[in-house]
């Protein structure tokens, strides 16, 4: 039996907690709108993981331009300019907003806001919140004032499975909670669901966090953009713990070093060196670690015995591991981090879908190109949070709740994280893409446990297999160069699904 919630109808919908879902329904207020997450209010975001704080050029040495410049070189060639300048524009506005809903940032001994360095950024421009526990501080006090405020009803254990439409318009969201099947009768739905990290199985972030809005998203016909740009962090913890814990940028910004198992400093002749940009860092690592060999982040010397008070929560993580930081050099490896790709939308946070806005992970604006800037994440989920409930709040739509669908299975990684993780790594090549191709497509095709992951994954892998070059965070070593004009990608699920059916027919053939 499926409730339908008609107490709450017509209110727009926010699907997610995490710094985006928080900063919108705080914006909309006092207009009465309804947030639905999957866990406890805030938690299991990857938000509330973030060490690295938000990228704002509010130094006196710094300026929009260099922020510009950084975030347009890291996303080597395939930003939107654009729409970068404006969200980058915006960052000085957002801290003193974050502010006003009780971020309290961290400051030097003069009372200004302490600023960070991290790689790739040619100025000190990480405003963080508690050291290195940045993105919990931010979340802990956006959910204190969404639970303060009347206007936001909040819904938690609560899944979405799929986004219902009539006439090609959003009209509700379909979820399953602690009360079985629920309709949200609506005709505006924002997704901030995050990123896709719990497809494989050395990742940051949150396991449950496979692309869920990507998935519900492309059922609903959402055009896709750079899906397949997958961020992987150069320095996750290396051990046994499962996500991996995160050692932030911020170390290196300190002057960390990376070193092998034979003392050496490998990166010590590349451009940048330990401060590179993430995919060169992480490729740099991966090559280590192919040849058989160990990787470490080296501290002792830069940070030493101020480890402890300087990065608090990573010190815990180490020791946690039996690692003192301090003494000891950290193992670490490369590990599934961000998502480029995502949701196509426009600089309101509209998706193609009428009805369907998208912010934070799970979208696609263009500001980060084919390899995030660091700390531009969380300034790109509070910018675009804020835009899309706005833009939300101008466009109430009278549609009629129409055909119901069947619940949908809740959905598991299981089949699809290690074909995911073998195939669609840090370095890539055509044999395993169409590898990846050929087993996740009949999963894609079917309604069984795997079939929302597998079709976020079979996104990627097609999209992956039409990028012909290596380009930022996508690194295919049968195409190691880049062609001469960057374009960035956009499919739909059904352009997908006719592709990887093509190629998989084709690839049949051949081996027959």
């Amino acid at each position: 039996m499926t409730e339908i919630l008609q107490n709450l109808a017509d209110r727009p919908v926010i699907v997610g907690s995490g710094l985006a879902g928080l900063i919108a329904a705080l914006t909309l207020s006092p207009e009465s709108c309804v947030l639905v997450t999957r866990a406890h209010l805030g938690a299991e975001s990857s938000s509330g993981w973030a060490q690295g704080g938000i990228a704002a050029c509010i130094g006196s040495d710094d300026s929009l331009d260099l922020h510009l410049a950084d975030t347009l070189a890291a996303g080597d060639g395939l930003c939107d300019a654009a729409a970068a300048a404006e969200i980058i524009t915006e960052a000085p506005s957002v801290i003193e907003a974050l502010q006003r809903l009780g971020v309290s940032f961290d400051q030097d001994g003069n009372g200004r806001l302490a600023l960070g360095l991290e790689a790739a950024h040619s100025r000190r421009r990480i405003v963080h919140a508690g050291g290195d526990g940045s993105g919990a501080a931010i979340i802990a006090a956006l959910t204190k004032a969404v639970l303060a405020d009347p206007a936001i009803t909040v819904i938690e254990g609560v899944e979405a499975r799929r986004i219902l439409a009539t006439d090609g318009v959003v009209s509700g969201l379909l979820c399953t909670g602690f009360r079985g099947g629920m309709v949200l009768p609506s005709s505006r739905i924002l997704l901030a669901t995050g990123g896709i990290g719990g497809l494989y199985e050395a990742t940051t972030n949150p396991a449950g966090n496979f692309g869920q809005g990507i998935a519900l998203a492309a059922r609903a016909g959402a055009v896709l953009a750079d899906i397949e740009f997958v961020q992987f962090h150069p320095t996750a913890l290396d051990g046994n713990q499962r996500p991996l814990a995160l050692i932030s940028e911020a170390v290196r910004g300190e002057g960390a070093v990376l070193i092998n198992e034979r003392g050496e400093r490998f990166m010590r002749h590349v451009s940048g060196a330990e401060l590179a940009p993430r995919d060169v860092v992480a490729r740099a690592i991966s090559a280590e670690i192919a040849r058989g060999g160990r990787v470490f982040l080296d501290a002792r010397r830069a940070i030493g015995a101020r480890f402890a008070s300087r990065f608090p929560t990573i010190h815990a993580a180490c020791r946690s591991a039996g690692i003192d930081p301090a003494e000891q050099p950290i193992p670490v490896r490369p590990a599934a981090h961000y998502h480029m790709g995502g949701v196509a939308t426009d600089r309101a946070g509209r998706s193609t879908v009428a009805g369907l806005w998208v912010a934070g992970e799970a979208a696609s604006t263009g500001l980060h190109g084919a390899n995030r800037l660091a700390s531009n994440s969380l300034l790109e989920a509070a910018v675009m949070g804020m835009r899309a409930a706005n833009d939300m709040r101008s466009k109430p739509m009278a549609v009629q709740l129409g055909e119901i669908s069947p619940m949908p299975n809740a959905p598991d990684t299981t089949a699809v994280r290690p074909i995911v993780s073998r195939h669609l790594g840090v370095l890539r090549n055509a044999a395993g893409i169409q590898q990846a191709i050929d087993e996740l497509l009949p999963m894609a095709e079917g309604s069984d446990v795997g079939a929302d992951p597998a079709i976020v994954a079979l996104l990627i892998a097609v999209s992956a297999s039409l990028r012909t070059e290596s380009r930022g965070a996508h690194a295919r070593t049968d195409y190691p160069l880049k062609h001469p004009v960057a374009q960035r990608s956009r499919i739909t699920l059904e352009q997908a699904l006719q592709i990887a059916r093509a190629a998989s027919a084709s690839n049949f053939a051949r081996s027959a």
